[in-house]
């Protein structure tokens, strides 16, 4: 037998300084030649035999001078530690090297922490007569000390909101861990509890006899019962169908730990034969690796793994020791990855034991928030006329001291400054109101901000304009003064109760190319999507794709794309897209799903999130389109294996080869990759930078060799490898994420920003500038005159910008691929042409974090759109370098594009783009919907039939719609969450962001004979988010009606009945409706204006309110009465046809606009009479 203690002989423990005494294994039946004395091959972490423990990291617990250590638990959620001693504190430790986290006291001093147990909201401490929920910080959530909680000592976890704790006593108390509060008793005998563990089928529980209770953990009655020890149960584990237990018998008359662990299987609820041991086991965890390994533990600190099932050999026995000095052990735990053990002991400390230097808690750990790390306060310059001097705190002088900045009383006189009369004039048109004074601010005098001489006079002529004209503008941070105005974070102001209907878009953009929303869920992706957009092959790959699948985001990327090709310069959302992106699981496993918190307080990684969206889209897109075409390909009979064309553009064939360091064997495979992140090298803070072109730094990124750890099929394990990339294709579009991580990334760019030569610019500029006209004209005889005059251009000499300088990021690139696979990238000057080989890459667009702290930060594009888009947009062929912030939208200069101000504009993304990808590509867009969407497909609700639910007449095959067809359209909705607002000071509501809805039933009735008024799509669209409201009022959607298990309605997808409307948009289909534009704008559809006729616009005089559908069918119909109880789309449709056809008939199709303007008078006259509310009958 092994024995490898944690002290060698001449060690001595790092607190008592005492070496381990030598009869500590006197107990052992172990002759001394068994015993293999400490030698040099048993050092740090020298694992004997795989899968072996070592002894990591030994602590000093918080407060192990005056407590022992009485808990231990592994966190099952994050990477802490947790330990309660006797003192009823509790302290956290933080991964492998135990870094202290929290701290705090849960209990008296006077009572033991007993348990620990951590759950999804916190930590779970419990003592004798009472338990505690504390956040993982230390905040007290709650605490309960109800009348059964005596001589408690276990609990369990139930689910999620079920806790259950014993103790010594005849009740098991259930608590509910959302309200903090007792919930049931349950009667467990006069034996008591003094263990539970859970099982996945079964609670079990041990009591002071020695028995075993296998319960139902609903009803928590008693099931069957195993016989385990004679005494007393010391402690026992449960895994899948096996339960091992230690404990106690009787010898003697007094209590005698047993020699072996107790092996029964749950299937048959027997026991199998026991375990004999060495070691005199009080505690036992299962460690499971290829088999279910059991851990036991004696109170000296000797422990052994052994194997239930299998057989033991004297080889195969290791007895480990760990470094207590003589104390006992008081607790121990194992956490969920089994690569950890951790040891509690009278002494106060804690010892962590792992299977190698580099491990985790958990194999899947949720981030720990630490507390935020306190930023220096900056600098100021006493020059800085707009620096706030009073954010520097300054310490109250004691004892009447002088403060260092005081000036000697010699060099100071005081002097009364007065306030300036007010001018007669100002005087003359006030009005008093409430013996305050009002005036109208006259000439160029500042608001609130009174000028006295002697401060102009200091300041000069030429600094008077230094201080903002408006207060708000003083106020603002510096970092958001450096920001330029159209790079910052744009947002939509609902200060109306139109909303976003009433926000001019225009003033941001100028253009007619279309923005995108901000407001949406995840919009931070809208800078990406424009690049995407503008890659002309990919549009049109995207709007010819169309699959069954229902959440594709090829599919959706195509319709978007198909919308803002189609807008001129309105702007859009990527709401479905966005919606068919967050029910993508990997999408969420990735973390590239946020909160609104997140996204709103700009708490995210916007660098680190882009770039992990830029590679896991474009593989989505790949594989969405490869299986699209994959299908086509198998009728016309080509090779499957063949790329698709959105994976010719983005994908490049890469062969890999491993090479292991320690056996040399060699490995290939073959992969594809769409995405090239950028290695810049290491940064030493005090030497010089070399210029490294970027061009070497793309080379090295795609061709460079890679260190890693692989599995090495020789040596059957995990070895340092060698692997070696070489290529295949390159892909006409390279998609590069710049990978700015670390300080040293930051200040590699920051230092080839810098050292960038001006190449010949050195020169300042000489450029012409328009000034105010000189009062004297050509009479001016001042050579020095600061005025422009007629004729003479004034002449100012400027020193070279940076934007005109600073172009590390090159325009062009050239790449050839070698014969052994190889990428050569270079760069060649303007008027040098490129070598032979070589194919031109231009820069097509980047992506930038706009960093800026009180707004978060943002995302913004620089795009060189092309010819195309622009004669399709403009009506002109050029291109154009444009600046996409969302829906503010600006041309920019190309030197502004690759100038990059590491303080505030840090690149993430850039796109470089083969010049011949139009001539390489098929750019001519087929449509794949026709009129067989149109065609009735069966209900998405699993127990039901097409026939019974549908409550609409499918279009027959002599019926087709033509251009001006009638169509009359209703669309209900539901909420996905809440609108927030707020109440201003004045009283007034402000919407801060509106309710996000989604489409819940789509109507669409014939407007023409022989079926009019029929309707031919009665679709409830399913959906797999989270309903707030349904809005059953003003809707009629019940709860249900679109859950496909529960639904008796003609259940479809969103993307199912969006193809239709598509359909009936493309095929010049008039749609008929009443508030249509909201209705198409929640649908995302895009309808062109002459195709919509909305009766809210029909019946409406101008500039008054719009009346409701449900009055002018009262007034206009006949008295009419709809929408009584609740809305129904398909009646609502009819009656906006019904008021079409009367508009038709009294105005003679529209001819008659005089006549119909006196009818509308005489509407709003009877609304107003009867308050808009249709009378009772």
């Amino acid at each position: 037998m092994e024995f490898h203690p944690g002290f060698g002989q001449g060690q001595f423990h790092p607190e008592f300084g005492i070496p381990p005494q030598g009869d500590r294994l006197q107990h052992f039946d172990v002759p001394p030649e068994g015993i293999e004395p400490y030698s040099a091959t048993h050092g740090h972490m020298n694992i004997p035999v795989a899968g072996a423990y070592q002894e990591l990291h030994t602590v000093f617990a918080d407060g192990g001078a005056t407590y022992s250590v009485s808990a231990l638990h592994f966190d099952p959620f994050e990477e802490l530690l947790w330990m309660g001693n006797q003192g009823g504190h509790v302290t956290s430790y933080y991964g492998p090297h135990l870094q202290k986290y929290t701290s705090f006291q849960a209990h008296s001093n006077q009572q033991e922490i007993r348990q620990l147990l951590a759950c999804e909201a916190g930590i779970l401490s419990l003592s004798r007569q009472g338990l505690r929920c504390n956040a993982r910080q230390g905040i007290r959530l709650f605490d309960y000390k109800g009348e059964a909680m005596n001589e408690m000592s276990d609990m369990v976890l139930l689910n999620k909101n079920r806790l259950l704790a014993g103790g010594q006593q005849d009740k098991l108390v259930e608590i509910d861990l959302m309200s903090g509060e007792q919930k049931s008793l349950y009667d467990c005998g006069e034996a008591g509890t003094t263990i539970m563990k859970m099982n996945n089928n079964y609670l079990c529980r041990a009591d002071t006899t020695g028995k075993i209770h296998i319960c139902d953990p609903s009803s928590l009655t008693v099931q069957h019962t195993l016989d385990a020890h004679s005494a007393s149960v010391s402690d026992f584990d449960v895994r899948d169908n096996q339960l091992v237990s230690c404990g106690f018998s009787t010898r003697h008359g007094n209590y005698s730990l047993d020699r072996f662990i107790m092996v029964f299987d749950m299937r048959m609820m027997r026991a199998m034969p026991p375990l004999h041991l060495p070691i005199e086991s009080i505690f036992v965890r299962y460690v499971p690796t290829f088999s279910n390994r059991v851990i036991t533990m004696s109170q000296s600190g000797h422990f052994q793994l052994v194997d239930p099932g299998g057989l033991m050999t004297a080889d195969d026995i290791v007895l480990y020791q760990v470094n207590i000095a003589g104390d006992m052990l008081m607790c121990m735990d194992v956490c969920n990855s089994y690569h950890c053990l951790a040891f509690g002991d009278v002494g106060g400390y804690m010892h962590l034991w792992a299977d190698s230097e580099e491990v985790t808690f958990n194999n899947l750990s949720r981030e720990t928030e630490f507390a935020d790390t306190v930023t220096p306060l900056p600098q100021i310059d006493i020059n800085d006329h707009l620096a706030s001097f009073c954010s520097i705190p300054l310490p109250f002088p004691r004892n009447d001291e002088p403060l260092l900045s005081d000036w000697p009383s010699d060099k100071c006189r005081p002097i009364q400054r007065y306030c300036k009369p007010v001018d007669p004039q100002v005087l003359s048109t006030m009005k008093v109101v409430d013996f305050i004074g009002y005036a109208p601010k006259s000439g160029n005098q500042r608001r609130n901000q009174v000028s006295y001489p002697e401060v102009l006079s200091s300041l000069g002529a030429g600094e008077q304009d230094v201080v903002p004209e408006s207060p708000i503008g003083r106020g603002e941070d510096q970092v958001k003064c450096i920001v330029p105005k159209k790079y910052r974070k744009v947002e939509i102001k609902y200060n109306t109760k139109f909303g976003v209907d009433d926000f001019n878009f225009r003033h941001y953009n100028k253009t007619n190319f279309a923005g995108l929303e901000p407001h949406i869920p995840n919009a931070y992706c809208n800078s990406m999507l424009q690049v995407l957009h503008f890659i002309e092959p990919l549009r049109v790959a995207l709007q010819s794709h169309l699959c069954e699948k229902e959440f594709c985001l090829a599919c959706e990327m195509g319709l978007l794309f198909y919308m803002l090709d189609h807008c001129k310069g309105q702007t859009c959302q990527a709401s479905n897209f966005l919606r068919a992106f967050r029910t993508i699981p990997e999408g969420s496993a990735l973390g590239l799903l946020l909160g609104d918190a997140e996204e709103s307080t700009g708490k995210a990684n916007f660098p680190r999130l882009i770039q992990s969206w830029n590679r896991f889209v474009l593989q989505q897109i790949v594989q969405d389109t490869q299986a699209t075409e994959r299908k086509g390909e198998e009728k016309e009979e080509k090779d499957p294996t063949e790329p698709s064309s959105v994976g010719r553009m983005f994908e490049a064939k890469v062969h890999t080869k491993s090479r292991c360091r320690s056996c040399t064997m060699e490995s290939e495979r073959a992969s594809s990759s769409s995405v090239v992140t950028l290695n810049y090298p290491s940064v030493a803070p005090l030497k010089a930078v070399p210029r490294v072109p970027f061009a070497a730094i793309l080379q090295r990124s795609m061709c460079s060799d890679q260190s890693t750890y692989t599995f090495c099929e020789d040596c059957q394990k995990y070895q340092p490898s060698v692997q070696t990339r070489s290529y295949q294709c390159i892909p006409d579009v390279l998609s590069i994420n710049c990978h700015i991580e670390t300080q040293g990334d930051i200040m590699f760019w920051r230092k080839q920003l810098e050292i960038i030569p001006t190449e010949g610019k050195e020169e300042p500029v000489v450029e012409e500038v328009w000034v105010k006209p000189c009062k004297f004209g050509a009479d001016c005889t001042r050579a020095d005159c600061k005025f422009g005059h007629e004729g003479r251009p004034l002449i100012r000499k400027r020193p070279v910008s940076v934007s005109e300088s600073a172009k590390w990021v090159p325009l062009k690139l050239y790449l050839k691929l070698g014969e052994d696979g190889t990428v050569d990238v270079k760069e060649f000057p303007d008027d040098k042409s490129a070598e032979a080989g070589f194919q031109p890459y231009s820069l097509y667009a980047n992506v930038a974090h706009i960093v800026d702290q009180k707004t978060g930060g943002n995302l913004i594009a620089h795009i060189n759109v092309g010819r195309t888009y622009h004669k399709r947009k403009e009506g002109v062929t050029h291109s154009q370098w444009y600046l996409f912030n969302d829906f503010s939208i600006e041309s920019v200069d190309k030197n502004e594009v690759i100038n990059f101000s590491m303080d505030w504009k840090v690149p993430c993304i850039l796109y470089f783009v083969n010049e011949k990808i139009n001539d390489n590509y098929e750019l001519t867009i087929s449509n794949p919907n026709d009129a067989n969407i149109l065609n009735p497909r069966a209900s998405l609700a699993e127990h039901s039939f097409v026939q019974p639910h549908m409550t609409f007449t499918p279009l027959g095959q002599d019926e087709s719609v033509q251009p001006g067809y009638l169509v009359g359209l209703d669309a209900e909705f539901v909420s996905l969450n809440k609108e927030e607002a707020e109440i201003r000071s004045d009283g007034t509501r402000s919407t801060i962001k509106p309710s996000q809805m989604s489409a819940a039933r789509i109507t669409c009735i014939r407007g023409q004979d022989p079926l009019i008024m029929i309707p031919f799509i009665d679709d409830y669209i399913s959906t797999q988010e989270q309903v707030v409201d349904y809005l059953t009022r003003f809707s009629g959607i019940h709860p249900g009606d679109l859950d496909a298990t529960l639904s008796q309605k003609h259940l479809t997808t969103l993307k199912a009945t969006y193809l239709k409307l598509r359909y009936l948009v493309d095929s010049g289909a008039i749609f008929v409706g009443h508030g249509l534009r909201k209705d198409f704008r929640v649908i995302n559809l895009l309808v062109p204006h002459k195709q919509i006729i909305d009766t809210a616009h029909l019946f409406n005089l101008a500039t008054q309110r719009i009346v409701s559908l449900r009055f002018l069918a009262w007034y206009y119909l006949d008295g009419l009465r709809i929408q009584s109880e609740t809305h129904d789309s398909t009646e609502d449709s009819r009656t906006a046809l019904k008021l079409y056809q009367y508009y038709q008939k009294h105005t003679d199709d529209g001819k008659n606009d005089q006549a119909w303007q006196e009818s509308l008078k005489k509407l709003y006259e009877e609304g107003r009479k009867h308050k808009w509310k249709v009378p009772p009958q």
